[in-house]
């Protein structure tokens, strides 16, 4: 495959940082700010429309918010969960809708499950959507023991089954990104972890892409209510707050 635009984000030794927004207001004031590259964030999805994350119950809110997004001036990687489905088929019908509305990449997550079964998904969704950057999750750190050879075991399998990326969320240790890294000959993907190293550390280790996840809209959520309780104690508000018209006409 040609390599695209968001492949080419890609770089070792300068890794894509990807802010994953929530809404159309978030994603643009994002792109305002000069990152080239927006993702989506799924517990951000899910929250504002009072339903579980991780649950495949988003389809049609990622997909509305996608439709919306894909035609802004950023590249948009869309987090699909496990792709809303147990059948490879309707995950690939899924990955061609998102190409459809001008996304550029796509998440999918293992959440432990058989290992063929995702690895089936993600072929779908590379024939569906050929030119769609498929980025796939194992969850082995995330919810799992971080069994090292276990997480090898997953990602050699996506890798032949044709993903672009490999991303292993809750990896966090300076050692084990490194050995990653070395070992396969495609971009690692870590979640950013206040706790873990920074984005200069992780360069330095090989990886090519730091997602920032939820982080944002946890954040956002953290400040609202910050705000909230310091003026009912008679404090004015202080940081950065974006005007009226900033966030009714943006960018």
């Amino acid at each position: 495959m040609t390599e695209t635009a968001f492949a080419a984000l890609h770089r070792a030794g300068e890794p894509l940082l990807l802010p994953c927004a929530w809404d159309h207001a978030s994603a643009l004031a994002l792109a305002g700010q000069g990152f080239h590259a927006v993702g989506t964030t799924s517990l951000g999805v899910a929250a504002a429309a009072g339903l579980p994350d991780g649950a495949s119950a988003t389809r049609d809110e990622t997909l509305r918010l996608a439709l919306t997004l894909g035609s802004a001036p950023f590249l948009l990687s869309v987090d699909a969960e496990d792709g809303f489905s147990e059948d490879p088929d309707e995950v690939g019908e899924f990955a061609r809708e998102l190409a459809a509305v001008g996304a550029v990449g796509i998440n999918l997550e293992d959440g432990l499950g058989p290992v063929d079964r995702h690895a089936a998904k993600i072929a779908a969704a590379r024939a569906a959507a050929p030119g769609l950057f498929v980025n796939a999750r194992t969850d082995t750190y995330w919810s799992g023991d971080g069994d090292p050879a276990e997480t090898v075991r997953r990602l050699e399998a996506y890798r032949e089954a044709g993903a672009d990326g490999v991303f292993v969320p809750g990896l966090t240790d300076p050692a084990r990104i490194a050995s990653l890294a070395a070992h396969f000959d495609m971009p690692l993907n870590v979640l950013y972890s206040p706790a873990g190293p920074t984005l200069a550390h992780l360069a330095d280790l090989g990886v090519r892409r730091v997602s920032l996840g939820s982080l944002l809209y946890r954040r956002a959520l953290g400040a609202a209510l910050e705000t909230a309780a310091g003026i009912r104690s008679g404090r004015a508000p202080d940081g950065p707050t974006p005007t009226y018209d900033e966030v009714r006409t943006p960018g």
